[in-house]
């Protein structure tokens, strides 16, 4: 299936209730029938007859809906042909003549959106049909009733009940097509005087399309984390690399990014951009994206994520298309199509990135679709997506995300252990989204760095600023999505009352940071550059009647701020007291208090009269009800009056009507400008996001520590009693020591038997410093460290058989990612590298990088391996130190006790027989394993090399290779700007030697 990649779904749920035929497709089922369970036994022959219509009904229909039993598209393509395009279904000419008026209605819609469930609306309710009903059905037991009403099987929901439902639907995959009424059924009938016969149906249009990646109903939208809609174009640059244009939204609060990017051959840039966003739905165009761009993109994403494939050119538009609908769509005030003054910047200047425009163009395709475009793109919310961040950012690309499990866990996909989980304390929707990309980019600058953790400090030293804060934002709603639901009209009034309240709670809570705290540092900085908020409020704080837009979800205006709203009012004020003087008048002609006004159904201001004075009316009044003690009556003033009253009822409610989107339209026109108010909103998220650093790194147990960050020429990452922050219980996990770099070498050689914990190590190192850099305390005893400039991980085995590329390919081509972007100030670390090879070709290779890595580039690092003998070769390497996981080993029982611990040496073995023995392995079978591994283990060679290393005779090669690397040097033949390093190193080495 090319448009989506739920097909499962769907096909789960025909398949559970197709019937053995198309005539029984159509039987009323007994047992589903929302009638049966009530409808009394008829007789025999009733029943008789109710059957021989049954049987008529079907035979009818089987040819009438022959075509869903064999499924095409609407260029006539089966299921399962290359170019089957399931969004659309093939209805023959011959069908269409035999529809009735509501069958073509619902039929024109439902053939062009044939993979979308479509709720249509039908009085109170909205009903699903045919396939739709079998999901329904199949999903979630949704009654089938069929054989009745237009001529199809159906199943509905109460149209109160719209959005759970959609949502249910939603969250099972699908996507969800609303059609709802166009016009009432009074004005069906004023409109059928003349009207032709087709058209005597009440008309009804498609309102809206809901999908997983596009929700902007707060209503429906279950998480308060960004949920991405991606669209992907991918090409090559005339090197024949590839290069992507990425532009995603976020249609909750209509915020678009755009990127364009030239990548390398395993597209690890374009990764990073996937793993860093984790998109819910992706647009692609359909033939146009290569299988390893595929293949990143299901690693990055849940299963279940929307795939779209839309058609190239005719809707996944390109650059010059896209720039074209961008003109033609009137997103923005525009005097004519060359009028481009109200874009955003950004658009602007898109012209020079075809990729990222012609992106942008597949999105907007898909938004204008969705019917929701208009509301989106005229916020002009746009913004250009750097996915790395080089110069001030700590770089943590796709692979790193993935396998320090920053977002996801690697178990299910969840947050559950995730590092962000850990660090995710921030009590408002737009402070969590923020805090996620202050996570997907550290910070670099050491000063910036101190900064976030003075404001950590003041904040955990302060119980009472950190109080105000809690208290201040605890109750904020999620301010960015409800501002741009605001902009496209759709905000429930009580939501619009929350905004107005929330921007004025901020105020108050920065008036009392100003007033009551003694502030410094970037929390002093933030509040001073804190916007104005009193003047753009104080036109809010009278504008309506805040009481009755709560209780009645009404907005009504204060005197002074409409004045049409004002003069309709004052025109009902007239009416009625000119009743009130006419019934004062008609009290003293009558000579009775008692005559009073009464309502009666249509009829308003009935002249109520008692009967002993009724022989005392005017005779031109008109009596129209009445009772024993009573008789009501319209004098002719008051009819007069009466239609006076209505009328100017009915204009007055249009106006009342009016209001709300004109006080919408108010605030937007202020708010569109991204300015007082956003600079408020994100004052908040940066406030909320170091409050829950604060709260993390008091929480984060004991020992704990503020990092220390030092600037100098040698990289040294020193932490003491280090732990795994997310880890649950502290007091079971072993802290160990980590020093690298400084005075110590760069890189450890570490060993040790199966399941020693060696993993667990690396992690820890890497997360304490994303957490380090992010501004956080680390669970460690003492922490020091230079500022890092790249994280590099290469974790576990996999292959690519999209690519046709094995475990060992994928490990190099990773190992060859570091070692071309790795400098002296990253931190590498590479797990069981070579292992995807033969013994002697693995060993070789990691030979070789660990060397080039401790060598010439410099960088901080692990090196984990079973090859325990590679210590060997880089014995009294000076930026090498050996070190293992301390375990005890019982060789009788064949058991390994593991410590945890992380000391000097190098393990004497993996114990894989120890392993293999505790995993309950057949004795006899582990015995033969043992002999078999002393016989051919490939320790022939390595015998040797360690017979020779302890006879003084040994020059590892590297050594050698080194030699020769600086004689061509010395020659002028292999000229190198960066070699000071690298000098200094070898000639230590040969010294050691």
């Amino acid at each position: 299936m090319k448009f989506t990649e739920r097909p499962e779904n769907l096909t789960k749920a025909i398949k559970a209730s197709q019937p053995s035929s198309l005539a029984s497709k159509f039987a009323a089922n007994s047992s589903t029938t929302p009638a049966a369970a009530s409808t009394p036994r008829k007789p025999e022959t009733s029943k008789l007859k109710d059957n021989g219509k049954k049987k008529s009904f079907e035979a009818e229909n089987e040819e009438r809906y022959s075509w869903l039993v064999d499924v095409r598209d609407t260029d006539g393509h089966p299921i399962g042909h290359p170019d089957y395009d399931p969004r659309t279904l093939h209805i023959p000419k011959s069908a269409w003549a035999k529809f009735t008026a509501f069958e073509t209605q619902y039929w024109e819609v439902k053939s062009k959106m044939f993979d979308t469930v479509v709720f249509f609306k039908k009085g109170k309710f909205y009903e699903l049909y045919e396939r739709d009903a079998d999901i329904a059905h199949s999903e979630f037991d949704l009654k089938l009733a069929g054989g009745g009403r237009a001529n199809m099987r159906l199943a509905g929901v109460p149209e109160m009940s719209f959005d759970h439902w959609a949502a249910s639907f939603i969250a099972k995959g699908y996507k969800v097509a609303k059609v709802d009424q166009a016009e009432t059924l009074l004005g069906k009938e004023m409109r059928e005087k003349g009207g032709k016969k087709e058209e005597k149906i009440i008309r009804r249009e498609l309102s809206c399309v809901l999908t997983g990646g596009t929700l902007v109903d707060e209503t429906m939208l279950i998480d308060e984390m960004s949920t991405f809609c991606v669209a992907v174009k991918e090409s090559s640059s005339d090197a024949g690399t590839p290069m992507f244009g990425i532009c995603f939204v976020d249609t909750a609060t209509g915020a678009f990014s755009m990127t364009e990017i030239e990548d390398d051959a395993d597209c690890n840039l374009f990764q990073t951009v996937i793993a860093q966003l984790r998109p819910k739905e992706l647009i692609l165009e359909k033939g146009c994206i290569s299988p390893l761009a595929v293949r990143i993109i299901k690693n990055n994403t849940s299963p279940g994520t929307l795939w779209n494939y839309l058609k190239p050119r005719v809707e996944f538009w390109d650059q010059d298309i896209a720039f074209e609908e961008l003109s033609r769509g009137a997103y923005f005030p525009a005097e004519n199509l060359d009028d481009h003054t109200n874009w955003p910047q950004i658009l602007k200047t898109m012209t020079e990135k075809p990729l990222a425009l012609s992106a942008l163009g597949g999105l907007l395709w898909y938004l204008h679709w969705l019917k929701i475009d208009k509301e989106l793109v005229s916020l002009g919310n746009f913004s250009w997506y750097d996915p790395v961040r080089m110069a001030t950012s700590l770089v943590l690309d796709g692979q790193s995300l993935q396998n320090l499990e920053i977002f996801a866990n690697s178990f299910d996909g969840g947050d559950q252990g995730t590092l962000f989980r850990l660090l995710n304390r921030c009590v408002t929707p737009f402070g969590k989204r923020l805090l996620k990309n202050w996570l997907c980019h550290p910070l670099q600058d050491i000063r910036s760095i101190n900064a976030r953790l003075d404001a950590v400090e003041l904040l955990n030293n302060n119980y009472d600023l950190q109080g105000a804060l809690d208290q201040g934002f605890a109750s904020l709603p999620d301010l960015e999505r409800l501002v741009s639901r605001i902009h496209a009209g759709k905000c429930k009034v009580k939501d619009f009352v929350r905004v107005i309240e929330s921007f004025e709670s901020i105020y108050e809570v920065i008036v009392k940071l100003q007033t009551e705290f003694e502030l410094g540092g970037l929390i002093g900085k933030l509040i001073q550059n804190a916007p104005p908020l009193d003047e753009c409020l104080t036109q809010w704080r009278d504008a309506f009647d805040r009481q009755k837009a709560k209780s009645e979800g009404l907005l009504i205006p204060e005197r002074g701020v409409e004045e049409d709203f004002d003069c309709s009012q004052d025109n009902i004020s007239r009416i009625e007291q000119e009743f009130a003087d006419l019934l004062r008048g008609y009290k003293r002609q009558l000579k009775s208090q008692e005559i009073a006004y009464k309502d009666s159904g249509k009829e308003i201001y009935l002249i109520e009269v008692p009967t002993r004075i009724v022989s005392s009316v005017p005779k031109d009044w008109q009596q129209l009800s009445g009772t024993q003690k009573t008789k009501r009556f319209w004098s002719p003033e008051v009819r007069t009056l009466v239609r006076e009253m209505l009328e100017a009822r009915e204009a007055h409610k249009t106006i009342v009507s009016e209001m709300q989107m004109r006080l919408y339209a108010k605030f937007d026109k202020y708010y569109s400008h991204w300015y007082e108010m956003n600079k408020a909103a994100q004052l908040v998220a940066n406030l909320d996001c170091l409050l829950s650093l604060a709260k993390t790194s008091a929480s984060i147990g004991s020992p704990s520590c503020r990092p220390i960050f030092i600037d100098d020429h040698r990289s040294v990452l020193n932490f003491t009693e280090l732990r795994h922050p997310c880890y649950s219980n502290e007091h079971d996990f072993i802290p160990n020591d980590v020093l690298l770099g400084g005075g110590s070498p760069n890189v450890t050689l570490l060993t040790g038997a199966n399941a020693a914990g060696k993993s667990t190590v690396l992690r820890m190192t890497c997360i304490a410093v994303i957490m380090a850099q992010i501004g956080c305390y680390v669970p460690a005893e003492s922490a020091c460290l230079t500022a890092v400039d790249r994280i590099m991980t290469r974790l576990g085995a996999n292959d690519n058989i999209f690519a046709g590329q094995s475990t060992f390919y994928v490990e190099l081509a990773e190992t060859k990612k570091m070692l071309s972007q790795a400098t002296n100030r990253s931190l590498l670390v590479l797990d069981e590298l070579g292992r995807g090879g033969s013994s002697s070709d693995g060993f070789a290779i990691a030979e070789s990088v660990l060397h080039h890595i401790a060598t010439h580039i410099g960088s901080l690092g692990f090196f984990a391996t079973h090859y325990g003998t590679l210590a060997a070769s880089f014995y009294g390497h000076p930026e090498i130190e050996p070190k293992r996981m301390a375990i005890l080993v019982d060789e009788v029982e064949r058991r390994v006790t593991f410590l945890y611990r992380l000391e000097n040496g190098v393990s004497p073995g993996s114990f894989g027989m120890h392993v293999a023995s505790m995993c309950g392995i057949d004795e006899r079978i582990v015995d033969e394993a043992e002999v078999a591994a002393k016989e051919f283990e490939h320790t022939s060679q390595v015998k040797k090399l360690l017979e020779t290393t302890n006879d003084g005779q040994f020059i590892p090669l590297g050594l050698q290779s080194d030699f020769s690397w600086l004689m061509k040097l010395v020659e002028g033949q292999k000229p190198d700007l960066d070699s000071a390093q690298s000098i200094h190193t070898i000639l230590k080495a040969i010294d050691r030697l």
